[in-house]
């Protein structure tokens, strides 16, 4: 796993999957900044987080911005170089999911608000990391996509189409950033999130059914996906998306086990 002297930014790390990553680096050592859109989310996760630190932990500090700014990345880079003095991990895990709705009748401006977070950020970061530290010493990226690139989720084209941009993307700075920069992907299903919950509140049940491993997923699922992603074990891994959902996209050949 990622390791004591290195460090890594984590975006949207102050809930859910974010800080899950966040939590799992700083156990195993990692100095972690953090970001996210709110003052007051940033410093309680960071606040939360030293609380939690056990011996070993990494060091873990904050910082407020969005990703669809294209001023963010350097600045998170150039804050986390000062800091800790190397930028070794990437997690792009910040996303947004607005216009809800037919593709048709979405805001073109929403779309455009959409695409900037969830696929110009994650460039942007990488850029800026690869600029200022990658290039010459190496690292990993992860970027967070969705199981919705591998079919359509009502109401999700914004949501959906940008996150297929990002895997797509996600193969190119793989190919183009070896064999110094492992860049990867994963997709999660449906996850226990702030992001998620006005539909998993509603449709926690039918979804349950629907799983193979019978239940939601929860951060910490996504965050162990995440974090092997990174670390050493994966070191002949790049340009791929690992989908963890529970089994869902299989549900279909799945035998009534009351029938064998």
């Amino acid at each position: 796993m990622p390791g004591a002297g290195t460090s890594a930014i984590v975006t949207g790390g102050s809930r859910g999957i974010g800080l899950a990553v966040a939590r799992g680096l700083l156990a195993r050592g990692v100095d972690v900044l953090l970001t996210a859109r709110g003052t007051e989310g940033v410093e309680a996760a960071v606040a939360a987080l030293r609380q939690e630190a056990g011996p070993g932990w990494g060091r873990v500090e904050g910082r407020t911005g969005s990703v669809g700014d294209p001023s963010a990345a350097a600045g998170w880079v150039a804050d986390c170089l000062d800091l800790f003095g190397s930028v070794d991990h990437l997690v792009n895990n910040a996303g947004a999911n607005q216009p809800f709705g037919p593709a048709v009748d979405g805001d073109p401006a929403a779309w455009l608000d959409t695409f900037a977070v969830n696929v110009h950020g994650p460039l942007a970061l990488v850029r800026a990391a690869w600029q200022h530290w990658m290039r010459d010493h190496g690292g990993a990226v992860v970027n967070v996509v969705t199981e919705g690139v591998h079919g359509v989720g009502p109401g999700l084209a914004a949501y959906e189409t940008s996150k297929a941009a990002l895997l797509q993307l996600t193969r190119h700075l793989a190919a183009e950033l070896a064999p110094g920069v492992r860049v990867n992907a994963v997709s999660p299903g449906l996850v226990r999130t702030e992001l998620a919950r006005s539909y998993w509140e509603r449709e926690e049940p039918k979804v349950t059914s629907e799983t193979p491993l019978a239940r939601l997923g929860e951060p910490e699922d996504i965050a162990r996906a995440v974090l092997w992603l990174l670390s050493p074990e994966a070191s002949w891994v790049t340009g791929t998306d690992l989908l963890v959902d529970g089994g869902r996209r299989v549900r279909a050949g799945r035998a009534d086990r009351a029938s064998w």
